[in-house]
């Protein structure tokens, strides 16, 4: 093989090296970091985001995630699994759940302290109050949440954010789509 062409396939597929080319390309300095926690990964790095622009860590943060298909294996591995749909459709939190349908995409968030943002003149589409991330341990599967935890997951964020249950105005949830862990 040609020595070019490995340089690019081994950076091209290696998250730690891709996030410091975009770093890279971008101009950017601070920390850089990629997150693999599965389906939680853009969440999980959202809420690094805003833990380093807390602490002081940056002034400005990009916080996102990206599911590219680069292999048709990794679907055939989790076809025979039986965590795909059998029949192309995701049914999420509901009863007739038969697995999940992936797909490729992107997204980033530009992240600013409120102060900062509002000084700088930025158009402000949201403001995170707090957040919190956990592992659930224990539990009967893969796919099978820990309710116990999720809730001490959600009381965390709900503290840290000092807002009431009765005052979300928006949820976002995720599901697994299948038929263990949504029904």
């Amino acid at each position: 093989a040609e020595p070019a062409a490995s340089l690019y396939a081994v950076t091209g597929t290696s998250l730690n090296t891709a996030i410091g080319r975009v770093s890279f390309a971008l101009g950017l300095g601070g920390p850089a970091m990629a997150v693999d926690t599965a389906c939680s990964s853009s969440l999980v790095a959202t809420h690094q985001a805003v833990t380093g622009l807390q602490r002081g860590d940056a002034d400005l943060a990009l916080a996102g995630g990206v599911n590219v298909i680069l292999s048709g294996r990794l679907l055939e591995f989790r076809a025979n699994a039986g965590m795909l749909s059998p029949d192309g459709q995701c049914k999420t939190f509901d009863a007739s759940a038969n697995g999940y349908v992936r797909g490729e995409g992107c997204g980033i968030l530009v992240l600013k302290r409120l102060a900062d943002a509002e000084a700088g003149g930025d158009r402000i589409w949201g403001v995170i109050r707090g957040s919190a991330l956990n592992q659930d341990g224990a539990s009967p599967g893969l796919t099978v949440p820990n309710g116990e935890a999720q809730e001490r997951v959600i009381a965390a964020a709900l503290e840290r954010a000092a807002v009431h249950p009765s005052d979300i105005d928006y949820l976002e949830a995720h599901g697994t789509g299948t038929s263990l862990g949504d029904p």
